[in-house]
């Protein structure tokens, strides 16, 4: 049996097949739904388990704040939720420096009306696969450990 969270089979499968393919530099994949959740990985390899969603920012868990459920929850503007954002992934950035940033989740189909007002050092971009990617990287997960 293998276990994988989610967060780290959609790293997988956007690093093997997706938006981070080719880049072996410090890259942050984070998903944007109920919570954040976070995939992190250092010259293609995954460093498991991260749970980056729960930095605490301004006094709360980021992911009260920031996640995908928080701007629904609060019926923020696009505007309103990209400046949690930018404060979130500003944190991270100073923490980590990624080279790159994938954002996934449900909410990554939109990513045209987020991601353009954030301004990072890294490269934000949306997660590739989408939603599927998952479900795709628990599957490459799952066949790479038994080989």
């Amino acid at each position: 049996m293998h276990v994988v969270n989610d967060a780290d089979a959609a790293g997988v499968a956007e690093m093997h097949f997706g938006a981070g393919r080719g880049n072996d530099g410090v890259v942050l994949l984070t998903t944007l739904g109920t919570g954040i959740g976070s995939a992190l990985f250092r010259g293609g390899e995954l460093l498991p388990n991260t749970e980056l969603g729960h930095l605490e920012l301004d006094g709360h868990d980021a992911e009260t704040r920031a996640a995908s459920s928080a701007r629904e929850q609060e019926d923020l503007s696009w505007e309103e939720w990209a400046e949690r954002l930018q404060r979130y992934y500003s944190h991270v950035e100073n923490l980590l420096w990624p080279d790159l940033i994938i954002v996934g989740g449900g909410v990554s189909k939109k990513a045209h009306k987020f991601l353009p007002l954030l301004h990072l050092r890294a490269p934000i971009v949306a997660a590739e696969l989408r939603n599927d990617a998952g479900i795709i990287g628990a599957a490459w997960h799952t066949r790479h450990l038994e080989e």
